[in-house]
């Protein structure tokens, strides 16, 4: 049986390969290929998946909902041939008997239906948190989206509602409820994208480091420019944060004490020279990796300090998830990575700045998507209070360290979501 993966964003593309990889350990008579609506699909190439129909990357990076003036550009750069070939290829695709996984929003899911196939759906993109949680509505939320009575638009629900569509797997528990109230085959299987963070932590002999070290992980974003001015106020941030740290007394009941550490995580397709010349420029001293022992298993990683405070600089993706698990906290820029360091139980804290995509609006929705485990500051100068603020509030700790795995789900969702769909699409 055939299998044509549908995503929109690099985001959702490593989505699907989470669940590509377990369907492939489950089944090898399942043909898979990929179709990425937005961008060139470099995940699928990394897992050996053959793409079909029109790729390209636009200019807006796939962030034409945030800016009238991305979709403008987008036009201009081929869009609607491009959608128009992509839309020729899944019908194709459908009327030879192949089936449809479609990840991300309403965009795969429409293609999905008018494939004319059966199809499943991985959303990602929308969640009920985004406008109440468990006790109710949440204050900003409009009559509108109250009447509407979900998150999911009336479209959304019809597409998902359609006999073809046999499963949904949303992103959280709280979203599957409200969809199978509207009769929607809806699956509360967990999110992939806390999938293979934990298997790769090897924490022997870190204990008392890391009791005795504040480890805050700077996450600037994966697409350039945006990147590197936001990793620019990062930097402004964390020399405040240096400078209270050691003028602060902080309370007895804290277990964390006395060194301070950053670990940049820097995502590997960017270019790494600009984020060390604005180290250099803050006053950050190159120094050799063989005179520090750090704690992430990266033999490239650059190390740089300033006075008695480490910083580690890493672009390898095999220690990206010993980066998550180490630190204890985050300022964070970001989308994906964001979501998968408060998946653990920890808090980040958040910075706006003009995007495209961590926007002032990105910002605050994501604050609202992951509730107390996200403190949204206005500039780079009131981090350092935000971080002072955690650190004498345990009952505060607490209360992220449970609501993280709440909003996130369980780890191994893809495996389970893998097994769903060769049952329910027969496949």
């Amino acid at each position: 049986m055939k299998l044509l993966i549908l995503s929109n964003g690099h985001g959702e593309d490593a989505i699907a390969v989470r669940i590509i990889e377990q369907l492939q350990r489950h089944s090898r008579t399942i043909q898979i290929a990929a179709l990425p609506l937005v961008g060139e699909g470099y995940a699928y190439a990394q897992l050996n998946i053959p793409t079909i129909g029109k790729v390209q990357k636009m200019p807006s990076g796939g962030f034409i909902y945030m800016d009238g003036r991305q979709l403008l550009q987008d036009v201009k750069g081929g869009l609607l041939q491009l959608t128009l070939a992509q839309y020729k290829a899944i019908r194709k695709w459908g009327q030879s008997g192949g089936k449809i996984l479609a990840v991300g929003d309403v965009v795969p899911l429409l293609f999905a239906w008018l494939s004319g196939t059966e199809y499943a759906f991985v959303g990602t993109a929308r969640s009920e948190y985004y406008i109440r949680d468990e006790d109710g509505w949440l204050p900003q939320t409009s009559k509108l989206e109250r009447w509407l009575g979900s998150v999911y638009s009336p479209l959304d629900r019809w597409l998902m509602a359609r006999p073809r569509c046999k499963a949904v797997f949303p992103r959280d528990s709280l979203t599957t409820t409200i969809l199978q109230q509207c009769s929607i085959p809806a699956f509360d299987l967990g999110n992939p994208m806390m999938d293979g963070i934990v298997k790769s932590r090897k924490s022997e002999g870190r204990g008392q480091e890391d009791i005795l070290t504040l480890t805050i992980l700077l996450l600037p974003g994966s697409r350039s420019p945006e990147a590197e001015r936001n990793w620019q106020m990062i930097l402004t941030a964390i020399t405040e944060v240096i400078s209270s740290f050691y003028v602060t007394n902080f309370s007895s009941r804290l277990p964390i004490k006395t060194n301070l550490r950053f670990i940049g995580a820097i995502a590997p397709a960017l270019n790494l020279d600009p984020f060390i010349e604005h180290l250099k420029e803050y006053g950050w001293y190159s120094q050799s990796s063989e005179s520090f022992k750090i704690p992430i298993a990266d033999p490239d990683a650059l190390i740089f300090t300033q006075n008695n405070t480490q910083l580690i600089l890493s672009q390898n993706a095999d220690s990206y998830s010993d980066s998550l698990q180490i630190a204890n906290l985050a300022i964070a820029m970001a989308g994906t990575a964001t979501e998968q360091f408060v998946g653990l139980g920890k808090p980040v804290i958040t910075i706006p700045s003009k995007g495209p995509q961590f926007t002032y609006a990105f910002a605050e929705a994501q604050s609202r998507l992951l509730g107390c485990s996200v403190i949204l500051v206005q500039t780079p100068q009131q981090v350092a209070g935000a971080v002072q603020s955690l650190l004498q509030d345990p009952d505060r700790w607490q209360q992220i360290k449970e609501n993280g795995p709440r909003r996130m789900g369980s780890f191994g969702a893809g495996d389970r979501i893998a097994r769903c769909l060769i049952e329910r699409l027969h496949i």
